[in-house]
């Protein structure tokens, strides 16, 4: 089975979704990135890949610096 086949496949399952959040994790998905369930919505960051969580704290500790040079400046 090819790349894009697992990942396809490992996107339409359920299990590796949180709905309510859209957070979504497939260690067999080799993306760091996938569209959201409705893809209108735009994308969302794969927790089960090995950079999925760094990614996230890295967004998370960017917004939190700017928001304090916002109020600090």
């Amino acid at each position: 089975m090819a790349e894009s086949e697992i990942n396809q496949q490992e996107w339409q399952d359920e299990r590796n979704w949180v709905t309510w959040f859209g957070i979504y994790s497939s260690r067999r998905d080799s993306r760091l990135w996938v569209p959201k369930r409705m893809p209108a919505l735009g994308w969302t960051i794969n927790f089960g890949h090995p950079r999925g969580p760094l990614l996230f704290w890295c967004i998370l500790g960017v917004l939190a610096l700017l928001v304090l040079l916002a109020v600090y400046l």
